[in-house]
């Protein structure tokens, strides 16, 4: 996110890219993103760098769950399953990569029941496109609730040295 989302303002491309090089040559194996990080241009900067022969010695974890065509800038959440699955495999196509290892849904849209989320979101799984499920921002209701559809692997949210408001 801060190569390309909200903290990135003026990034050098080449740098960017250059700096990620060097993370994965001196071991790192995470990269975290999401469609809303630079409005798709985090996806698509990571699918350059560690698409191709990097990309098996990384793990890459994304998020999904607004709708930035009708967000303008701001946050609309949509995680209906035609919405899901039109962007993760949008997702796909970004990152330069047959399969996602760790897909989030980043906010809990209150609007869709988190067991049709989560179903929409085990599909990909079943297809060899996605390996494992997370939950960003999620009660431990819902967690519940998801796992009880899908294994949950992972569980993410915002702890900041900054920010310690709710």
């Amino acid at each position: 996110m801060g190569m390309s989302g909200v903290y990135a303002t003026g990034a050098d491309a080449d740098e960017c890219e250059a700096t990620l090089i060097e993370a994965v040559e001196s071991g790192v194996t995470l990269f975290d993103t999401a469609e809303i990080y630079g409005s798709y241009t985090n996806e698509e900067l990571l699918g350059r760098v560690l698409g191709g022969v990097r990309r098996d010695r990384v793990v890459i974890a994304t998020k999904f769950g607004f709708d930035l065509e009708r967000s303008k800038g701001g946050f609309t959440l949509d995680s209906r399953p035609e919405h899901i699955r039109t962007v993760v495999e949008q997702s796909l196509r970004r990152l330069r990569t047959d399969r996602i290892d760790l897909l989030y849904q980043h906010r809990v849209d209150p609007q869709v029941p988190i067991e049709d989320v989560v179903g929409t979101m085990a599909e990909f799984v079943r297809a060899g496109k996605v390996r494992y499920l997370g939950l960003s921002e999620a009660s431990a209701t819902t967690l519940r609730r998801a796992h009880a559809v899908h294994p949950i692997s992972a569980l993410q949210s915002e702890y900041s040295l900054w920010e310690r408001g709710g």
